[in-house]
């Protein structure tokens, strides 16, 4: 048995950032992980992954479609499903190496194995209990379950599953319009797959912008993904290796079927607390399963916390980073303070969208009055080069003190891009405090400067 400061269950990016900034902090760190490899969902079966098979599938796209336009003529490249795997395989363990190699130098203890809470105080791993002052709970989230829709990870699967499909299915249906769904369909769209996204609400990317979200429907219908909107699915049966999908139509109440190679349910994730003892200590749950915690990332039990999927607020790993060192940096003694209002989303296909703050909708409905500028990638020189000239930067501003309340964008390196906007709203900075940035030529962010200025006199290149 060893006593520590603080214990960490769970180390996905909540839970290793947790640990590292503790060691920073001087406080004696240990972390349990179940895995085999550290990093979490995010690194080994989420995050990391589907963006190696974004990035070689885009890769593959451009050679299909945009190499001969440029002067690169030749053959396209085939694709060869085992070695695009192993390359995904290769990113995974050279992060989730470079985790490991972080705990070293921090000198942080891994404790091997799934962890619970039998009392305040003490940590059990295996057969080994230990002592800690403080424990935080970093436990993350697993696949939303669907009445009538039985998982296999072979036909039906989660992401997880569509992560090492054994080969690329004919086709696929995908049950949810949301993040993971259109990410991992884009993947298997541009490998050949008739891909088909049914959604239970009438529109894609539930709580976006309407606008990103018309233009980004539109787009990926360009790219071969079909959509059937307003679908409650009822259910799906497996036999000879193929998956009937049951649906019913909202509108009507009437009933159809897809057939399809594999489903990949994509519809949310849910908090993981399973064998913690969570309920056992009186550590009070939501309805929805999440730890409920106060400001500080305690629970109503003394000298436990919780952070990340595991309690309220988007499920995004840079939210959790950031409860992370901020319930670490509260144990120290520190007075940290997360933003929660300045927290970028970012779905990674191609064109890619980001978003920060508040949509045009949701500041309607509070009756704020406020302004929007709007600028095309269309007049973006280095886009047009670049054929990503689809998409636009939308910036929503207060009417009447120019401060910066929200932003949308969907088109190159959008995930990069919304972070300008990101340092902006932190320190309240004006539309025109953007829109009078210096910003290189040719860059995509331009783009943002144009939209800013559009807030105000125009836009330079409309």
């Amino acid at each position: 048995m060893s006593s520590y400061d603080v214990i960490i269950i769970g180390a996905g990016p909540g839970g290793y950032v947790s640990a590292i900034r503790c060691a920073q902090l001087g406080l004696k760190t240990a972390i349990v992980e179940g895995r085999d490899t550290l990093g979490g969902t995010c690194l080994n079966v989420g995050c990391i992954p589907s963006k190696a098979l974004l990035h070689a599938t885009e890769m593959l796209h451009e050679a299909e479609h945009n190499f001969a336009e440029m002067g690169l003529k030749g053959k396209a490249p085939s694709v060869d499903w085992k070695q695009m795997l192993t390359y995904k395989e290769n990113t995974i363990n050279q992060n989730t190496g470079g985790i490991e190699f972080l705990m070293k130098k921090n000198k942080i203890d891994w404790l091997k194995g799934w962890g619970s809470i039998p009392a305040v105080g003490k940590v059990k791993v295996g057969d080994d209990i230990h002592d800690a002052k403080h424990i935080i709970v970093a436990s993350g989230s697993e696949p939303a379950s669907l009445p009538g829709v039985e998982v296999d990870e072979k036909t039906v699967v989660t992401s997880t599953g569509a992560l090492e499909l054994g080969k690329i299915p004919k086709s696929m249906v995908v049950i949810g319009a949301g993040v993971i769904g259109l990410e991992l369909g884009s993947v298997y769209a541009r490998l050949g797959t008739e891909v088909t996204v049914v959604e239970f609400l009438d529109a894609i990317t539930p709580g976006m912008d309407k606008d990103i979200v018309r233009a980004f429907k539109r787009t990926l219908e360009k790219q071969g993904l079909k959509f059937i909107l307003g679908a409650a699915v009822q259910g799906t049966q497996i036999k000879n290796n193929k998956a009937t999908v049951t649906y019913k139509l909202r509108k009507d109440d009437s009933e159809h079927t897809l057939q399809a190679d594999t489903v990949l349910v994509a519809t949310g994730r849910k908090p993981f607390t399973r064998g913690l003892g969570l309920e056992d200590l009186g550590v009070e749950i939501s309805d929805r399963g999440q730890i409920k915690t106060d400001d500080h990332y305690r629970t109503n039990v003394a000298g436990i916390y919780a952070i990340g999927d595991a309690i309220d607020g988007p499920m995004l790993a840079h939210k959790a980073e950031d409860e992370g060192m901020a319930v670490a940096e509260g144990i120290a003694g520190q007075h940290p303070h997360v933003n929660y209002g300045v927290i970028p989303g970012v779905i990674y296909t191609h064109p890619e969208v980001g978003t920060v703050g508040q949509t045009e909708d949701a500041l309607k409905k509070e009756g704020r009055k406020i302004k929007i500028g709007k600028f095309s990638f269309m007049g973006n020189a280095r886009a047009k080069a670049n054929f990503m000239g689809d998409g636009f930067v939308k910036i929503i501003a207060d009417a009447e003190t120019d401060r910066i309340l929200g932003a949308h964008i969907i088109g190159p390196m959008a995930g990069d891009l919304i972070h300008e906007i990101c340092v902006a709203m932190e320190f309240g900075a004006a539309a025109e405090d953007l829109a009078r940035t210096c910003h290189a030529h040719p860059t995509y962010s331009e783009a943002v400067r144009e939209a800013a200025l559009a807030c105000g006199n125009g836009a330079i290149h409309a």
